[in-house]
Order: C-alpha cells, then structure tokens, then sequence
C-alpha cells in the first residue's frame, strides 16, 4: 500500500514538472510572438513615416530625427479613435 501512495506522489510530481515545463514554453512563445509583432508594427511604420519623406533614403538617422522634431512641433496629430 505504501508503494502505491509512492508511486502516486512521483507520478503527480511528473506531471507538475511537465506543467511547469509546457508553462514556460508558452511563455517563451508568447514573447517571441509579442516580439515578432512589434517588429513588423516598427516596419510598417518606418515604411509609412519614409513615404512622406522625400528621398529618405539619402539621409541619416538625425537628419530624419530633426525633420520628425520639427513636423511634430508644428502640427497636433490627431489619431481617429474608430481607426485605432
């Protein structure tokens, strides 16, 4: 009877390392995914932003960082709720 209640305890112990292990797998998988979606989020954007940029291309990460200063100051943006 003892060794019942023994193997019992070890086979739930299994089964909690398993859960343990399926866990943080799926943890990892979520962040990969929440990973991979920010940078497809950041492309895109970085697309959009270049395409109101005439020749983008030929200037550096400051040049574009001023322009963006300045075109952010002049302007409110305004973000359409219904679109979010």
């Amino acid at each position: 009877m003892a060794k019942t209640k023994i193997e019992k305890i070890a086979s739930v112990e299994d089964k909690i390392k398993q859960l343990e292990n399926q866990r943080k797998q799926l943890v990892q998988q979520h962040k990969a995914d929440e990973r991979k979606a920010r940078t497809r989020r950041l492309i895109q954007r970085g697309a959009l932003l270049e395409s109101f940029i005439p020749n983008a291309d030929a200037l550096d990460n400051e040049q574009v960082k001023t322009l963006l200063r300045q075109a952010f100051r002049r302007e409110t943006i305004y973000v359409e709720t219904e679109n979010v």
